[in-house]
């Protein structure tokens, strides 16, 4: 049986594959930059959706002018096969273009500028590609309208989600960013070729001429093939040399999580995962650790003590820095250790210490590789409660993915696993006395959380801050002969680590201190702004401090509790290390934190401006421009709505699964699926497209469902079952994609309608709405979420659609027609 397709359908089947491809490559790669830090992903979809949107009029130009639709793409394939890897080895080396002290973040105007000057080259080319690939299209059919358009929109977005599903699934485990980058962009030149031919891949023998064009491609490609792993490790190695000039690169490995870095400087190795510090350790040449892992040497003893006789533990994360090892030195039974990413603890086998390494074969120990946050949700759904400690050491929550461990939802899940007297271990970095806003700020942020879940909260430390939780308050205790006492009878042997060292954590002055700023800031509106009060010279005991804050006044949630749905902690951990690498960011910083919900009702503003457009100004031009602007304003508010609903649904996604790139990139397939039906539905099912009020009915489903998803994600996240929550959101995403999807073809012909051509209309529709998800991109991953709440997502995405709906409505009802 001859299997046939047309080369122009593969054609726009490629271009959405390879911009899914270059999209996600340049995010991991920029987040290697950026520090992992989801408020730059906000920043890089602005950038990357701008200048696509600028490269869709970039291609209605040159169309109009030229007019060789074929021949533009052609040489549009062939630009991008020079400019993708050429922009993936600029990001690798982009710190050296700055002066930056080592393990500084860029500031978020040099974050900004950076994106803008990489991101536009190959984003262009891809905006341009759309127009061509519409006209193409057109031509083929034989149309006047702007079908070929809204059918290149339907079939970019199925190669989005093959992208995905490809990249997730496939490439990300197999190549390296530099040869998958080379090897798509070899794909789409072929098609561009396949295009030029006019001859389908699988339906006939091609003219010799292109076979011959082919042959020199793909020789030309493995010749390229030869010295990418070269090319790549010479950027690699630029890239270290800024990021940690007095660090060695030992080795790069891919994973599935993000890339992991390992830099030696002497016999110390430091592991690197998406550019964000996992922690270091001794190598393999020390018999004895030395500072390297004394962090860890305390952090495991001082929460070992906090519990009179432990015997089932569970340690999520830090085991491989040394913790499992001095854990392990106390008379337990039983240690489950949660660590997520399997490369990480093969890349640790092999630039580590031998007495790390030798802990995992200890028949109590039972490694686990999983993600934490689905593991604990699995073991809360059993009866008996299973552990006496749980001690939770992973990085500060620099991210929103760190930050999971650290909200109110995952503390109530710890909370479900322990047993009776059963006690949570936990820790941040701090400055003495909490000196600075922004630590204040967090560390209270930690504190609050915690004590609104457990019956009682310990704070205590300097430089680095422990937290010990429990419901038993008996259990954990700030007297440091207690301590002494439990770890002495526990005849434990730990190198640079005594019974004496509790009374050096347990610091009477430091520790009154410590617990009176967490325990008061955050209680006062205006706080986070503020920072915390200078307090009294001698503060009361701890023990009393903990009677009397009962009658204190109630804490301001929404700065000063952090959940899965209102990340705040993170956001205060980068104005943190914003204070410590003093980039000069501060102000910037601050402003989403001045915010307030009411600023919601500006979209609304714009339907009224319409609105008294048409009833002052009579004349037909005018009535012309208002109607064009309300079409172009749905198409923009179709982009923000749509990138806010995707925002929340990842972010919440997250919250539950972590980075799990096969699971999000299912989800974001998901949603292109569901985009690619509706844009089906809309252009087979819908006979009027051209109608206003068809449009304006449409705009009013999407500001209801966004509303419902505000509704049924947070009950969603309460279900303790992980495969119904996938499916759930899967769902949600697959309605929010077909919603959005039924929107261009309409607002396409619509606009067409107004008097304008089939490529000014597609141009202008595609690029508007391209601008309208730059900027929510922006709002919603840098402001909305981490401030104000994933939900707050949703309502937003849910009124700009509504302020649409009455824009549309006001020009229906005003001109009478549909």
């Amino acid at each position: 049986m001859k299997i046939s397709m047309p080369p122009h359908i593969l054609a726009v089947l490629m271009l959405g594959l390879v911009s899914q491809i270059a999209q996600v490559l340049m995010l991991r790669e920029l987040l290697m930059v950026f520090h992992g830090n989801e408020l730059t992903i906000g920043i890089i979809l602005c950038f990357w959706l701008a200048w696509v949107g600028c490269g869709s009029f970039l291609g209605f130009l040159v169309i109009r002018k030229l007019g060789r639709a074929v021949l533009c793409f052609t040489l549009s394939s062939a630009a991008l096969l020079l400019f993708l890897p050429w922009t993936i080895y600029l990001i690798r080396i982009l710190r050296s273009f700055f002066s930056l002290a080592p393990g500084a973040w860029l500031s978020l105007g040099d974050t900004a500028l950076s994106c803008f000057l990489l991101m536009g080259p190959v984003c262009m080319l891809l905006g341009a590609q759309f127009i061509f690939l519409s006209r193409i299209w057109r031509e083929k059919d034989g149309t006047t309208d702007v079908s070929g358009a809204a059918k290149t929109y339907m079939g970019e977005a199925a190669g989005n989600m093959l992208g995905g599903l490809l990249f997730t699934l496939i490439l990300v485990h197999l190549f390296s960013s530099m040869t998958t980058a080379l090897m798509i962009c070899l794909f789409m030149l072929i098609s561009a070729g396949l295009l030029t031919s006019g001859t389908a891949p699988y339906s006939g023998l091609l003219k010799k001429r292109h076979v011959l064009v082919l042959i020199l491609t793909a020789l030309a490609g493995s010749w390229a093939f030869m010295f990418l792993e070269r090319v790549d490790e010479r950027a690699w190695r630029i890239q270290w040399q800024h990021m940690t000039p007095e660090h060695e690169l030992e080795a790069v490995y891919q994973s599935k999580h993000g890339n992991i870095a390992v830099v030696r400087r002497h016999d110390q190795f430091s592991f690197f995962q998406s550019g964000h510090l996992v922690f270091s350790t001794a190598g393999p040449e020390t018999l004895v650790p030395g500072l390297e892992e004394q962090e860890a040497v305390v952090f495991a003893h001082f929460s070992m003590a906090q519990h009179p006789d432990p015997e089932n533990i569970l340690l999520i994360g830090g085991g491989l820095r040394g913790v499992l090892a001095e854990i392990a030195r106390h008379p337990v039974q039983r240690i489950d250790y949660v660590e997520l990413d399997p490369v990480l603890t093969e890349a640790v086998r092999v630039h580590s210490s031998r007495g790390v390494l030798d802990v995992l074969n200890d028949p109590r120990v039972n490694m686990i590789h999983a993600d934490a946050r689905i593991f604990v949700k699995k073991a809360s759904q059993k009866k008996d409660p299973a552990y006496d400690l749980v001690i939770v050491d992973v990085p500060d929550p620099a991210t929103a993915v760190l930050n999971r461990f650290y909200t109110r939802e995952f503390f109530a899940e710890v909370k479900g696993i322990l047993g009776p007297g059963g006690v949570l271990a936990t820790g941040v970095l701090s400055t003495s006395d909490l000196r600075g806003r922004a630590v204040a700020n967090r560390n209270s942020a930690v504190y609050h959380t915690l004590d609104s879940v457990f019956t009682r909260v310990l704070p205590a430390g300097d430089r680095f801050l422990f937290f010990f939780a429990a419901d038993s308050p008996e259990q954990i205790t700030a007297d440091p002969a207690v301590l002494q006492q439990r770890y002495e009878l526990r005849e434990v042997q730990a190198h640079g680590f005594s019974g004496l060292h509790y009374h050096l954590l347990l610091e009477d002055s430091q520790l009154r201190r410590t617990n009176w700023i967490l325990r008061n800031h955050g209680r006062s509106p205006g706080a986070h702004l503020r920072g915390p009060e200078s307090g009294p010279v001698f503060p009361d005991p701890v023990a009393r401090q903990e009677k009397t804050e009962k009658y204190l006044h109630p804490v301001q949630e929404r700065y000063f509790i952090n959940s899965d749905f209102r990340p705040i902690g993170y956001y205060y951990t980068l104005m943190f290390w914003d204070e410590i690498t003093r980039s000069g960011q501060r102000s910037v910083l601050e402003l989403p934190l001045k915010v307030q919900p009411w600023w919601a009702i500006f979209p609304f503003a714009l339907p009224a401006l319409v609105m008294g457009a048409l009833r002052l100004f009579p004349r037909r031009s005018v009535q012309g421009a208002a109607v064009r602007f309300a079409v172009l304003f749905t198409a923009w508010t179709t982009g923000f709505s749509t990138m806010s609903l995707q925002v929340a649904l990842l972010f919440s996604f997250q919250s539950i699964y972590g980075f799990i790139y096969e699971t999000v990139g299912l989800i974001v397939a998901m949603f292109m699926i569901g985009l690619a039906m509706g844009a089906y539905v809309a252009q087979g099912r819908i006979r009027n497209k051209s109608s206003i009020r068809v449009l304006a009915l449409v705009q009013a489903v999407m500001a209801l469902g966004a509303m419902g998803m505000a509704l049924v994600i947070p009950q969603a996240a309460g279900l303790n079952q992980p495969a119904v929550i996938f499916v759930l959101f899967s769902a949600l995403t697959l309605s929010a994609g077909f919603i959005n999807g039924i929107d261009f073809p309409l607002t396409t012909s619509c606009y067409m309608a107004l008097s304008n051509g089939a490529e000014r209309s597609a141009a202008g529709v595609y690029g508007s709405e391209l601008m309208g998800a730059c900027l929510g991109a922006v709002l919603t991953s840098a402001v909305v979420a981490p401030v104000m709440g994933i939900v707050a997502c949703c309502v937003l995405a849910s009124i700009v659609s509504a302020a649409a709906f009455l824009t549309l409505l006001f020009c229906w009802r005003h001109n009478g027609s549909g």
